[in-house]
């Protein structure tokens, strides 16, 4: 009579499914890492008797006591919805998760006037000073400038 073999870890199984996902090795190591931090956060509850509130909770967490930044809750948030999906085979409800998904702040360029980036060049001499001048007039970034 043969015995089943042990089922594996969990964490040990969320590997498996990034590697047969072929998932860059620095990926899997930080997917296991969120996924071990969001349960020890549920005091090792298991995440099959968890859902979206907890995972609202983990993420709330990291934003308001971490103080991480939205891409770093965005990673956690998509190592979390991998396990869910292709190691527990739980679909979970999208529109609760968009409500989750952190937003990047929107950046808003700093452009100086006509007045203000006269000021600047005004205050350089020689090559810095034409080399300015070509890079303002042209709309060039500074490594185009600078290519040989």
């Amino acid at each position: 009579m043969k015995s089943n073999p042990p089922s594996k870890k969990l964490l040990d199984q969320l590997s498996d499914q990034l590697r047969i996902k072929h998932y860059s090795l620095r990926t899997e190591l930080t997917y296991v890492a969120w996924v071990r931090r969001f349960i020890l956060f549920h005091n090792k509850k298991h995440p099959l008797s968890m859902g979206a509130p907890e995972i609202n909770a983990f993420i709330a967490h990291l934003a308001i006591d971490g103080k991480v930044a939205a891409s770093t809750q965005n990673q956690a948030l998509s190592a979390i919805i991998f396990l869910y999906r292709y190691v527990l085979n739980v679909e979970l409800d999208q529109t609760i998760l968009s409500a989750v998904r952190p937003q990047k702040p929107k950046h808003i360029p700093t452009v100086l006037s006509k007045q203000e980036a006269k000021k600047v060049i005004d205050q350089l001499d020689g090559v810095f000073r034409l080399l300015t001048q070509i890079m303002y007039g042209s709309g060039l970034r500074l490594t185009p400038a600078l290519a040989p």
